[in-house]
């Protein structure tokens, strides 16, 4: 200890510039936690999916058939608004939500969080970063129906 108090004397410059950066990473993480947004990137929503996640898909019906991640349920926000109970289905497992760009899943996050779910998160980037990371999407299927 001795040692430790000799060194931090020597060195103050260095010494505070550890602190310093100490300090800032705290604050940083629980100033992202206090605004009750968060941000996942596509590697880390790989594996909450396959965990178990919900996917939800906030785009239009028509963006969705474009392509879509496997398993994702379509949702329009412009559907959910300010009603959520159609959400309540999913509260037991985590919920990754999914737009174009991570704006609008972001403010649906937050928006979640405030009503108390804790498992929600958003794809920073949305399906736009997805596909720059090469990870897969798949295409809605026109069925033909018998005659």
């Amino acid at each position: 200890m001795e040692q430790f108090f000799e060194f931090a004397g020597n060195h103050v410059v260095l010494v505070s510039a550890l602190l310093l950066s100490f300090f800032l990473v705290v604050f940083t993480e629980l100033r992202r936690k206090a605004m009750g947004v968060s941000n996942i990137e596509p590697q880390e929503a790989v594996r909450l999916i396959n965990g178990d996640a919900v996917v939800l898909d906030l785009r239009s019906a028509e963006a969705f058939s474009r392509g879509h991640i496997v398993n994702a349920k379509n949702l329009p926000y412009d559907e959910i608004g300010s009603d959520q109970e159609k959400l309540e289905r999913f509260k037991g497992k985590p919920i990754v939500a999914v737009c174009d760009a991570g704006i609008t899943s972001a403010k649906l996050v937050a928006t979640l969080r405030k009503a108390g779910m804790e498992n929600v998160y958003s794809l920073r980037g949305g399906v736009n970063a997805w596909t720059q990371q090469s990870l897969p999407l798949v295409t809605a299927k026109k069925i033909r129906g018998k005659d």
